[in-house]
Order: structure tokens, then C-alpha cells, then sequence
């Protein structure tokens, strides 16, 4: 393959700004776009984008999104790629375009579809929370796929407490339950931070709001042990913590119906909840099912080989959660987890380039460096792998938490660079200090 011309730079076409997508763009512009080598376009139907294991803690409200979200806009001017709003809901491989459904806002249009040509194409779509057609599901629970569906569960956990408040007790059996579905990170995450938020509320003027008498809080799980794909060690030690804090935990129960007045399981065992959170399994979009002849699974991921590219077109590569990729034989496809998509992202960089140059493509390794949770104030545990460890090492308490707190730090230094991540870390340090410990509206 000879090098493509400068004049005629390579069309580069990045879809989903989630935490791999928007790492690649903005590494890719500073490789490739500033140079005029290549042209970058990210897509994304949001325009700012939002760090997603942090969405349990928007939806506590210990996390005003709008102070941690980053402009797409600002983001492509500074790194060297363009930025497109839209979200994707169309592919023709023979034109090589990507198709955009209309964007509303009020009701009105605001830009009409659109389409958009690549030469080489990278999605990164990301996941979406996967209900398995559960009846009720879709409309009797909030999924937090989004910074949006986070922020409709904060605005009703307040408004459960207010009303407590209000009526002096509780109004009902069930009226101030929280149930979760899914025992995964998201889930466990939630309950404690939900714990935590509650109890700094009753601090904050609602002296009739009584955390332990007022609200129940649930977690509900097909599988034996909450985070099954963990280390037992690990969930274990979850488990001892979320009990302490008097969570319910029913493992072993499969949900078979969500409605208004709360959570039937196939034991016949049934929770009425004010608020239902269903945070079990995810899936790609919908749309991507097949998606003019591409290979998918049952889940709707794109099949990739372990160049990333996808396995029926070599222009077409997928990454992150929407991404089936092989570890080896008899190996699980690489994890859907944010350590996967930046990993991801930081390969497909270099491969990218080396194709520009003529070089063959590199193949993708996935490195486990473990797995860390985090219950708010009251504990982080995880697990370190890999590069520390012939084994694991099992770690909690203060190390853990500082571990955790890195992971974030460590996506924000991908993107903004050192200098920008340094300011804004003294800006949360300053916006900690003066503002209220929750969201409170």
C-alpha cells in the first residue's frame, strides 16, 4: 500500500464519543490531522461527552455532570479533528457512508439527515443497557445509559425524599424502594452511593426524612454472587460491605416482570418499588443487528479479527463494547470495560498510522489489570493484575480508593493532556470545598 498524499488527506470517520472513541479522535488529530496526513471525523448524537462509570454517581447526585462534561466542539478545535452531531442509523459499504437521523429540538428540526463519506471507518458505538424483553422493563425502570436517563433518577430519588419530608413518615409499603437490577459494578456502585446520598439529605434541613425508616434500597441478580465476572474474593468482600449498610441483596432470583407497582421474580417472590433501576446486561444498538451484511452477534456486536477490523470489510473496524473481538482460542471475546476501550483506542492509534504508511496493521492483546469498585465513601476493593502480579493481589480501603480515582484521571489525561487535567483537578478540589456535598436539585 503507498503513502496517500497530503493533498488528498485520508478520510478517517470515528463514531461514538464514549471514553474509547473520543480517546482515539483526539489522539488520531494530533497524529494525523494537524499534519493535514488524514481527516478526522468524530460523530456523536450527544454534544458533550461524559465519562460513563460515572453515571451511577450523577444519578446519587455526588456528581453534577454539567461541571465533568467536556465539549465535543471545543475538544475537535484543539485536537485537530471535526466534529459532527448526529446519531448513526444507516451504513451503505459500496458508497462508503455513514447515515445520520434528523436531529430535533423542541419539536423542531434542527439538521436534516445527513450522510457522511469515509475511506476508513471506526465505530464506536459503545452499549446501551439490554432488558432481554423482559415485560415492563422499558417502561417501568430507568436504564442509565446516558447523562440524561442519570439525571431523571436523581430528580426522582429527591423528590421521594422530599415528600417523605413532607408527610412526617413513610406514605406506603414499598413507596420509597429503590430496586436495581443487576448485581454488575453499575448496580453495586449505585446502592452505596444512594446510601450515602440519603444520609447527607437528612443533613441538609429534612429533619422528617429518615434514611433507614424512609427508603429501602434493593439489589436484585440472576446469578449466584453480585459481580459474577469478578474474583469471588472480591464479590465477597462487596457483599459483607453492602450488607453493613443494610442493602438487600437476593441473588439467584430471575426477574420476569417490571411494573408500575414494582419487581416480580420466577420464584414468585415480589418487591413493590417507587423506583425501579435495571442495570443487567448490556447490548449494542439495535440498528447495528446486521447492519448491511456485516457479522454480528446475538448482542448485536460487529465480529471483529484482532486487527480491530471488522470480518467481512477491512475499511470497517470496531472497538470498545459494541466490538466482539477474539482473545485466542477457547479464550472469551475481550471484556466490555473501559480498560478495553482504552486499550483499544491507544492500538488502533498506532495501527491507523502504520496504514497511512503502508505498513500492516498490528493485532490487539488485551491486558487485565484488574477490576476495582467503588462504594462511595465507605470502601473501594478491586483486584490488580498483570504488569504488578504473576497472580492477583487483593486490595481495599485507601489504596483502592486512590487506584479508582486514578482510572479517571488517567481517561482525562488521554484527552486534555497534562496541563488541562492538573487545572481541573484543583477546580473539582475548589468546586468540593464550596458547594454541597450532593446535587440537591
Amino acid at each position: 500500500m503507498s503513502q496517500i498524499p497530503a493533498a488528498n488527506p485520508h478520510r478517517i470517520t470515528i463514531v461514538g464519543g464514549g471514553a474509547g472513541g473520543l480517546e482515539l479522535a483526539v489522539r488520531l488529530g494530533k497524529k494525523l490531522g494537524k499534519d493535514k496526513k488524514a481527516h478526522v471525523t468524530l460523530v456523536d448524537a450527544a454534544r458533550t461527552h461524559l465519562w460513563k462509570p460515572l453515571l451511577h454517581q450523577v444519578a446519587a447526585g455526588t456528581l453534577d455532570s454539567h461541571a465533568d462534561e467536556l465539549e465535543y466542539f471545543a475538544l475537535a478545535r484543539a485536537h485537530h479533528f471535526a466534529f459532527r452531531l448526529g446519531r448513526m442509523d444507516g451504513l451503505s459499504r459500496e458508497k462508503k457512508e455513514i447515515y445520520l437521523a434528523p436531529t430535533y429540538e423542541d419539536g423542531e428540526e434542527l439538521l436534516p439527515r445527513q450522510s457522511i463519506p469515509y475511506d476508513t471507518l471506526v465505530i464506536a458505538l459503545g452499549s446501551q443497557t439490554n432488558d432481554f424483553g423482559t415485560p415492563g422493563a422499558r417502561d417501568n425502570s430507568i436504564m442509565l445509559d446516558s447523562p440524561v436517563a442519570a439525571e431523571r433518577f436523581h430528580q426522582r430519588l429527591i423528590n421521594c425524599c422530599l415528600r417523605a419530608q413532607s408527610a412526617g413518615k413513610a406514605a406506603g409499603e414499598g413507596r420509597f424502594t429503590v430496586t436495581i437490577i443487576g448485581g454488575g459494578a453499575t448496580g453495586v456502585e449505585l446502592s452505596a452511593e444512594l446510601h450515602m446520598t440519603t444520609k447527607i439529605l437528612s443533613a441538609y434541613g429534612l429533619v422528617n426524612f429518615h434514611p433507614e425508616k424512609d427508603l429501602k434500597i434493593v439489589i436484585v441478580d440472576a446469578a449466584p454472587r453480585l459481580l459474577q465476572m469478578l474474583p469471588e474474593r472480591l464479590s465477597n468482600a462487596v457483599a459483607r460491605e453492602l450488607r453493613a449498610l443494610a442493602i438487600e441483596i437476593h441473588t439467584n432470583e430471575k426477574v420476569v416482570e417490571v411494573s408500575k407497582e414494582g419487581v416480580m421474580m420466577a420464584s414468585g417472590k415480589f418487591i413493590p418499588s417507587g423506583i425501579v433501576v435495571w442495570a443487567a446486561g448490556i447490548k449494542a444498538p439495535d440498528f447495528m443487528k446486521d447492519i448491511d451484511g456485516l457479522e454480528t452477534n446475538r448482542i448485536n456486536q460487529l465480529m471483529v479479527k484482532r486487527t480491530l477490523q471488522t470480518t467481512r470489510d477491512p475499511s470497517i473496524f470496531a472497538m470498545g463494547d459494541c466490538s466482539a473481538c477474539p482473545q485466542g482460542e477457547g479464550q472469551p471475546t475481550v471484556p466490555p470495560r473501559a480498560q478495553s476501550a482504552h486499550q483499544q483506542a491507544s492500538m488502533l492509534t498506532k495501527s491507523l498510522e502504520r496504514m497511512l504508511q503502508g505498513k500492516s496493521l498490528l493485532e490487539f492483546s488485551y491486558k487485565d489489570y484488574g477490576s476495582l469498585v467503588s462504594l462511595g465513601n465507605y470502601s473501594t476493593v478491586g483486584s490488580l493484575m498483570g504488569a504488578l502480579t504473576s497472580g492477583s493481589v487483593f486490595i481495599e480501603g485507601t489504596i483502592a480508593k486512590w487506584m479508582y480515582w486514578s482510572l479517571h484521571k488517567k481517561h482525562q489525561l488521554a484527552v486534555n493532556g497534562w496541563f488541562y487535567t492538573w487545572l481541573g483537578t484543583w477546580a473539582e478540589t475548589i468546586s468540593w470545598a464550596r458547594n454541597p456535598r450532593i446535587k440537591l436539585h
